[in-house]
């Protein structure tokens, strides 16, 4: 399977798309002034305890306090209390856990007012992002990810990934991880571990022991809330977490993230570091790979397929909806329909693994597939689900058919749901009703850049069209542009966009930032 990461770079905002056979199957947003990432590490604040809920909300700096469930303070939550209070006032001087007494675990059946105190400061890590009204929900089951191993401290043992299936090597991993692992700190041996030798394993270590080390160091005098260790940016977490031999091809439009990133590859995979390049085509480089194209036929109420059958997907606040319909493909003859119904309902299977990956849909998501009376279309349903999903990071469940046809999935939420309005505003009336000339569009164009120049006579810029209107200002000689040209001495750059409705277009500045005109 070829997988291809190609990342849009903005001032304001990062979107990265990951490519699978050509196809989008996943798109990530960031802004890039955010500061909260699942995985960051703070030092929190209990601001109350709720006895009927048994969870703590805590202070962590976010304009909604964050919410702790006891589920989540972890059965080290003592010794993880002790460590924090220490390091915060002196008393113990090492990020080491040699020497360190481990106090007793909590009960799994305990009661948050039991363990945690008003205005206690508590060490914290971000479980799932902000979402809607609600806060951060944290742990206190503190981990630090590598390419191969993830740290936690104050755990006992080593676990290997269930994605090692080859038992001889996941013996030869527990062991060799177990002999280097540091005295009270767990490791979790990741998938990219298999085949790796004992110095490139210790080696990941020493850096995730410095990560805890930095951790530790600012624990000293330190005032919640207060943010200790910064989770990666996404681009990075996703290509630490994500990166295979199946990759061939990372692409990005900013130079400097290029370059960035590239680092970042050198040090966690050398060999993969020549498929990372820089674009610079005219294009934007969404519409240069087709994201642009499967984002609008993607998103929405009603997603079609090849086949011409097509998915409902209805969004409730208990959970998300499938409805999987043929779109008037089943043949008439009662001979063929059974196998029709069976190839539709396998294609949606895989569309559906696809769209939950797409949106990041997490929750209960409950699917009505075409009935099939058939048990061995049935089994083969939920075999090919799985088989689907498999590429799937998310935690997630999925339960055979019921007796009414309907399967029901469980999807680890992180984070909110990628919501992409694919609609657009009438191209001739800009959603008023009552249409402008297009005859005028060149001049409106013309007296604004005249506008632009005039107040900047030094500025690099480039005025972002619909690529109808952007070949029309291209064509014949001498075109549009050069007639601007010829007129202002100035070169003017012209980009074709598709995400632009046809009457709409923008100026940028060198910065690419947008010159508003009004």
């Amino acid at each position: 399977m070829d997988k291809e990461l190609i990342i849009d770079s903005t001032p304001t905002v990062v979107q990265i798309a990951l490519l699978e056979n050509r196809r989008l199957v996943e798109i990530h947003h960031q802004k890039t002034n955010t500061n909260f990432t699942v995985g960051d590490i703070f030092l929190g604040r209990v601001k109350r305890t709720m006895p009927g809920l048994n969870a703590a909300f805590v202070e962590t700096g976010y304009k909604r306090d964050a919410f702790l469930h006891y589920t989540d303070l972890g059965p080290k939550l003592r010794s993880l209390l002790k460590f924090t209070k220490g390091s915060i006032n002196g008393g113990i001087n090492t990020e080491r856990l040699d020497a360190f007494k481990m106090e007793a675990e909590i009960i799994k059946t305990g009661k948050i007012d039991q363990v945690l105190k008003k205005k206690e400061a508590i060490l914290v890590q971000i479980l799932k992002e902000p979402i809607s009204t609600k806060g951060p929900r944290l742990s206190c089951e503190i981990t630090i990810p590598g390419r191969h191993l993830v740290l936690a401290p104050f755990q006992e043992g080593v676990t290997v990934s269930k994605k090692i299936t080859n038992s001889d090597e996941r013996k030869r991993l527990q062991t060799l991880v177990e002999s280097i692992r540091p005295k009270h700190m767990g490791l979790i041996v990741r998938t990219a571990s298999e085949g790796k030798k004992v110095a490139d394993l210790h080696e990941e270590i020493m850096q995730l022991m410095s990560k805890w080390k930095q951790v530790h160091k600012q624990l000293h005098n330190a005032k919640a809330p207060k943010k200790l260790l910064s989770e990666l940016d996404k681009t990075s977490s996703i290509l630490r977490d994500l990166l295979s031999d199946e990759f061939n091809k990372i692409v990005v439009n900013d130079e400097e993230m290029y370059k960035s990133i590239k680092s970042f590859m050198t040090d966690i995979a050398p060999e993969k570091a020549n498929i990372v390049h820089y674009h610079k085509g005219r294009r934007p480089i969404f519409d240069e790979y087709g994201i642009t194209r499967q984002i609008k036929t993607s998103f929405g109420k009603t997603v079609t397929m090849g086949s011409g059958a097509y998915l409902v997907i209805e969004h409730t606040e208990a959970m998300h909806v499938v409805d999987v319909n043929s779109g008037q493909k089943i043949p008439s003859d009662s001979k063929d329909v059974a196998p029709a119904i069976l190839r539709t309902n396998m294609e949606s299977a895989r569309e559906i693994a696809r769209q939950l990956r797409l949106r990041d849909i997490g929750g209960l998501i409950i699917i009505d597939f075409i009935d099939m009376k058939d048990p061995e279309h049935r089994k083969q349903l939920v075999s090919e689900m799985r088989k689907s999903m498999k590429q799937d990071r998310a935690q997630h469940t999925i339960l055979p058919l019921s007796k009414f046809g309907l399967m029901q999935i469980t999807r680890q939420r992180t984070g909110p749901e990628i919501k992409i309005d694919t609609s657009e505003k009438c191209p001739t009336c800009n959603g008023t009703g009552k249409s402008q000339p297009t005859l005028l569009l060149t001049d409106e164009i013309e007296r604004d850049l005249e506008f632009i120049l005039q107040s900047h006579p030094k500025i690099k810029l480039t005025l972002k069209v619909h690529p109808y209107v952007e070949a029309y200002l291209r064509r014949g000689f001498p075109s549009k542009r050069m007639n601007w040209m010829m007129k202002h001495g100035r070169k003017v750059k012209i980009e074709g966009s598709d995400d632009f409705p046809l009457m709409e277009y923008k100026f940028f500045d060198g910065a690419k930032e947008e010159i508003r005109l009004s």
